[in-house]
């Protein structure tokens, strides 16, 4: 037992140490895409002279040649070179061991320099040697820099890659510019030459004695001056309205027409917006936020007449998402909604609904629905059987607030006409309204009210819903269920596509079908579909397609610049810019922002 306890604990430390690495270098270096561009971790063992020996995960370096002259030289490289993306890339080197001599050089150079050479002897290559203090620059003949280093130095090796200069630190201290005008695509580098040199280097995996964010500081302030200070055309007013419109037509685009009607004002900009189109395009978004597809997509049959029956595929997407939220137990089947089991659009009986703030919190009993297939009981004091859990659950969790994107509740005004009231929220068979009306109002009551109505008991109907429950309840929701699946597969083989939407709509269908194999779709591999944030992309689908049916951009203006913004900045680091490591869309607009309040007061 105590053997393994230690092994696993062994097991849990790498792994932490290895999260921290990561955590560390996604620090220092958060424009670095390292499934395109890796960043050095530790010396290539294919990329080294034959004297050169390796060891403790390939961090540590030491010299196996004679060492008799300096044609028994040997350096090593790392396996991928530095990212333009680092902007300032940096790596420390402690000596071991200065072995006989302390010929060491610490440097960079290119693929396919000679490795039987110290850095900075041949073409492409830069180093700084230890037996001497001087630099070399491509060339045998080296010039004075700095500090000899010896047996416990730290030396670290600093890549500016935004003005293409190298420079070293000692023991933490910066010992000034080394080399200019470097070459991109360079490798960090070590070389040794006699018997018993020992390196160890660090390339991130810990804390450096260098402090190099203060440097990256430095230059992120610098890069955001220099994109701030950029001259443009015109004058500060007329940008000023320009940017103003892009916010203003980004609230409305959205749907935050109380917002948008306020920075109107302040702003003084004519507001002449269709408040009424606005708010039609609020309620719509707003079901889909709360998992009420088919309400939405009704509503939007009726306010947009022939968007959908124009865009199969939009409204294939709907319909997909609409499965999953029977799943779900968020789109509730009609014979729910007449027994008073729909609290404002929320929990259904078939399955346990989620919150939007906790999207995997469940009742006790998760079971899928196809698992809810047995007929209900008469109500009786024996262990309530799955459907009654999971009717309860649907009773307490059927008002939950759904989640808004980027606004509150004061700027979305949900439908309250007495057609959602009636229609959606449900009455009881003798017209009056279920028990969970008060729990739908804000007024809650404490578990043991739930009990009876989880069953479905209204006021003075109990054996009507008793038998509504019984006979036409959860195995007809089923199969509407499956039967709502054959229909969608059925729309899926109809639909007018090119290749790559046909792979799309058919991967979308796959996955939301895969959900019914699950006793705990929530717990499944697809259950991410399940996620409140899943309905988000929707919303915005939908949304931009009505503005587009109503003659309006599909995008707003502000997003399309700022997804430009981006792309700029990602083709920056494709084409070896390092200023991309420090050019902060965030940082910009946060600045604009703050002169803009400044100039207000």
């Amino acid at each position: 037992m105590a053997a393994v306890s230690s092994g696993r604990s062994a097991m849990d430390q790498q792994k932490e140490t290895q999260n921290g690495t990561m955590d560390r270098l996604k620090r220092l270096y958060p424009a670095v895409n390292e499934s395109k561009t890796p960043l050095p971790r530790a010396w290539s063992p294919k990329e080294k002279y034959g004297y050169i020996g390796l060891s403790q995960g390939n961090l540590r370096v030491h010299y196996k040649g004679h060492g008799n002259s300096h044609r028994d030289a040997a350096s090593i490289q790392a396996p991928h070179p530095i990212p333009a993306a680092c902007g300032l890339y940096y790596f420390e080197v402690k000596i071991v061991s200065k072995g006989r001599d302390g010929y060491m050089g610490i440097g960079l150079s290119k693929r396919g320099v000679n490795l039987n050479r110290l850095p900075g002897w041949d073409k492409d290559s830069y180093g700084y040697h230890g037996d001497d203090g001087h630099s070399f620059c491509s060339s045998g003949t080296g010039k004075p820099y700095g500090p000899t280093f010896t047996t416990g130095d730290v030396i670290g090796c600093g890549v500016n890659l935004i003005d293409n200069t190298c420079f070293y630190t000692k023991n933490g201290h910066h010992l000034g510019t080394a080399f200019s005008d470097l070459p991109p695509d360079l490798y960090p580098t070590v070389g040794l030459q006699t018997p018993g040199e020992v390196v160890d280097a660090n390339f991130g995996q810990d804390p450096f004695v260098f402090d190099i964010e203060d440097m990256m500081r430095e230059l992120r302030a610098r890069t955001k001056a220099e994109i701030c200070d950029f001259p443009v055309p015109g004058t500060q007013g007329e940008w000023q309205a320009i940017l103003n419109k892009m916010v203003s037509t980004y609230l409305v685009h959205h749907g935050y027409c109380n917002t948008a009607e306020a920075f109107a004002h302040i702003t003084d900009q004519p507001f002449n917006e269709d408040m009424l189109s606005i708010k039609n395009r609020q309620k719509i978004l707003k079901l889909i936020l709360s998992g009420r597809m088919g309400e939405a997509i009704e509503r939007t049959s009726r306010l947009y007449p022939g968007l959908l029956e124009n865009n199969q595929n939009l409204l294939f997407m709907l319909k997909c998402r609409q499965f999953v939220e029977m799943v779900n137990g968020s789109d509730i089947d009609v014979c729910y909604r007449k027994c008073g089991l729909a609290g404002g659009g929320g929990g259904g009986v078939l399955t346990p609904p989620l919150s939007a703030a906790s999207p995997r919190a469940a009742s006790p009993v998760q079971t899928s629905v196809i698992q809810s297939t047995k007929a209900f009981c008469h109500k009786t004091t024996s262990k309530p059987t799955v459907e009654q859990m999971n009717m309860t659950n649907a009773a307490r969790n059927g008002n939950r607030a759904p989640a808004i994107i980027g606004g509150d509740d004061s700027d979305i005004e949900m439908d309250t006409s007495e057609e959602v009231q009636n229609g959606h929220h449900g009455a009881c068979a003798n017209g009056k309204e279920s028990s969970l009306n008060g729990y739908r109002n804000g007024n809650r009551r404490d578990d043991n009210e739930y009990d009876d109505v989880g069953v479905g008991a209204c006021d003075d109907e109990m054996d009507v819903d008793m038998a509504c429950h019984k006979s036409s309840c959860v195995k007809p929701a089923v199969e509407r269920i499956l039967e709502f699946g054959r229909e969608l597969y059925s729309m899926s083989q109809r639909l007018p596509a090119d290749k790559s939407t046909k792979e799309t709509n058919r991967q979308m269908l796959e996955d939301a079908f895969s959900l019914l194999a699950y006793s705990n779709p929530w717990a499944s591999p697809v259950g991410w579909q399940l996620e409140p944030s899943q309905r988000e992309a929707v919303c915005a689908s939908l949304n931009s397609a009505i503005l587009e049916s109503n003659h309006k951009p599909r995008k707003p203006p502000l997003e399309v610049a700022m997804a430009h913004a981006h792309e700029l900045v990602r083709l920056m680091s494709t084409s070896g810019l390092g200023s991309c490591a420090f050019a902060s869309v965030s940082d910009v607009l946060e600045h604009h922002q703050a002169q803009a309040q400044q100039q207000q007061q």
